[in-house]
């Protein structure tokens, strides 16, 4: 059984090549990230695993790859990329996830941009680098509530920052959670008592448009909105409107609902908001540990 690293990038090609063993099965590795899904036919060239890290899959596309049983998705938000069910129910190929291989990078990043929106170090440092001595006035984060929308592993390390510098921690979860040192609250109170809201929920049908207008005009006023999970999400119209008016203070988003984000993009305009390429979970020790997961995925399925 072929496995194909359709769209590997430099960097996770060379960690791919370095934990590839002598028996693994045949693992061909494809290392341009500008692929387009129409590429991918003569890319598998009727390989039956197709390692996928950011390309979309679309259905027509998969029917034009004979042979494709599986997909290896890199990471965990692989409904922003294909649909899994219909990839089963129609062309019989299963979708394989992986999850909390970067539980500690994506926290990390989500710190940092709470911390960079916090002080407007963003908007000090563009103006500095064109000549201007610009002083903005931070939020002092000590004392401060955050509140974590979703509870799995990248919550739970973002959990462990947050009281590592003396914040108190909500949190809400569609499912009961429990956790030290974090209340688990009704939605509606984590909205309205949270100086800082941090989204982690996965994407799916259920939670697409999750923080929606609605939900935006109810968060505390001035408070500060974090988004590392996926654009999708939330409202990014209703989003930028609450930027606009204060009524959000600050945010930092790592990701979008159209990436790359388009340089016209409403919220690329705005000086109260700092931007990261959705770049959260790129670490060595992060893509180590996504790349080996999916070099194991590949074993298993090989060997039935």
């Amino acid at each position: 059984m072929r496995a194909v690293f359709v769209d590997a990038s430099e960097t996770l090609a060379a960690v791919a090549r370095r934990l590839l063993r002598p028996d693994d099965p045949p693992f061909a590795i494809h290392a341009d990230p500008g692929i387009t899904p129409q590429d991918l036919p003569p890319i598998l060239d009727g390989a039956e695993i197709a390692v996928i890290d950011h390309t979309a899959l679309p259905g027509d596309v998969a029917r034009a790859c004979a042979g494709l049983k599986h997909v290896v998705f890199l990471g965990t938000g692989a409904r922003s990329y294909m649909d899994p069910e219909a990839l089963a129910a129609e062309r019989g190929i299963a979708v394989h996830t992986i999850k909390g291989y970067g539980d500690t990078a994506v926290a990390e990043c989500a710190f940092a941009l709470m911390w960079a929106a916090a002080r407007g170090l963003p908007e000090m440092d563009r103006a500095m680098r064109a000549g201007s001595w610009l002083r903005t006035e931070g939020i002092q984060l000590t004392g401060k509530t955050v509140g974590l929308v979703g509870f799995g592993g990248i919550a739970a390390e973002m959990a462990r920052l947050c009281r590592g510098i003396g914040m108190r921690v909500l949190a809400w979860n569609r499912t009961e959670r429990t956790h030290p040192d974090v209340a688990f609250v009704a939605l509606e109170h984590l909205l309205a008592e949270s100086d800082v809201v941090s989204l982690h929920l996965l994407l799916t049908d259920a939670t697409r448009g999750f923080l929606s207008a609605a939900r935006i005009a109810a968060m505390k006023p001035g408070a500060m909105l974090i988004n590392t999970a996926r654009g999708a999400l939330l409202d990014e119209a209703a989003l930028v409107e609450a930027l606009r008016s204060g009524h959000v203070a600050r945010a930092g988003l790592d990701v979008f609902t159209v990436e790359p984000l388009p340089a016209d993009h409403p919220l690329a305009a705005l000086p109260n908001v700092t931007l990261s390429a959705h770049s959260a979970f790129r670490t060595p020790e992060a893509s180590d540990n996504l790349i080996g997961a999916a070099l194991d995925h590949c074993r298993r399925i090989a060997a039935g």
